[in-house]
């Protein structure tokens, strides 16, 4: 069995020593132009390249959970493509997003303000029960977090493309439904996969939807966000601040407003980060199974997008 490793500004020998390990009986080698053809593929934002020599390929692992960016390109119409379920991001993704829901409804932001000013201040005590946080998106990584929000006490509510069941969340699905959950949700979590479908997704018109004082966190796709539309809803009061993860240019731009508004606070896209060992197991012990002639959770619907 042959492995290729092709994954942009990620350093290849760690990787290619642990899959060494987990896979014996495997060469793996780093890809380069007019290598030897390969059975299967670790990837994370190859070039269109890649594709076009390994046009033989059964199985293509994305190393991320996201596979916008793969999807893009040509690929082998034969080849499965399978992504990371968790690999240690859905913790992380918890961790992060209650951080910024409980750092907003708890005025953390204000009081960190107030003490660099040499101020000893309070502010008003928030009501749980009125800061109901809708998920968007409820995958892997999206059903953890509405269900560490619960935990919290929050009202949580989750929107998915089909119904989804979790203990502690309130279920809306499809299109007719995305109103009434905007409608009944004060702060925000984008999870959603980007596709045709979801790009453009928090625009004004949906944003407008949440109750006024809303708060957005986006840490799925800057894509999935019309940046206009936010920082006019920021500007006319109706959404009191957002967290950002993702943009549509990363790094973003110097000049983004995005740096400078006072009520949108940015992390460089690290809230949840393939955790490299972790990754390697899930890899293995799938690939594993696809020569077994098996089935394997995580693969992706290229119709669908994810």
């Amino acid at each position: 069995m042959n492995i290729t490793f092709c994954c942009t500004n990620t350093d290849p020998e760690p990787w290619l020593a642990g899959l060494r390990a987990a896979l014996p009986q495997a060469e793996v080698a780093v890809w380069q132009p007019g290598a030897t053809p390969a059975d299967y593929a670790v990837v994370w934002q190859p070039p269109q390249q890649f594709f076009d020599e390994q046009t033989q390929l059964k199985g293509i692992f994305n190393i991320g959970a996201g596979v916008d960016a793969l999807l893009s390109l040509r690929l082998p119409p034969q080849a499965v493509v399978v992504r990371l379920e968790d690999a240690g991001m859905a913790v992380q993704m918890a961790e992060y997003v209650c951080q910024a829901v409980i750092r907003h409804f708890r005025d953390l932001e204000a009081y960190a303000a107030d003490v660099r000013a040499g101020h000893w201040t309070y502010y008003e005590p928030r009501q749980r029960s009125d800061f109901a946080v809708g998920v968007m998106g409820l995958g892997v990584l999206g059903a953890r977090v509405a269900q560490a929000l619960a935990h919290f006490e929050f009202p949580v509510n989750g929107w998915s493309r089909t119904p989804k069941l979790l203990d502690g969340v309130r279920g809306f699905n499809g299109a007719a439904q995305l109103d009434a959950f905007l409608a009944s949700s004060r702060v925000l979590v984008n999870l959603l996969p980007l596709t045709p479908d979801t790009t453009n997704i928090l625009n004004r018109e949906r944003l407008s939807r949440l109750q006024p004082g809303g708060y957005v966190i986006n840490v799925a796709r800057g894509a999935h966000l019309v940046d206009e539309d936010l920082l006019a809803l920021l500007d006319s009061g109706h959404l009191a601040g957002a967290t950002l993860d993702v943009f549509r240019t990363e790094p973003l731009p110097p000049a983004h407003p995005f740096w400078r508004h006072p009520n949108i606070t940015i992390t460089p896209h690290t809230s949840a980060r393939t955790l490299r060992e972790t990754s390697i197991a899930q890899i293995a012990g799938k690939l594993a199974a696809l020569e077994r002639g098996e089935l394997v959770a995580g693969m992706v619907d290229v119709g669908l997008g994810y």
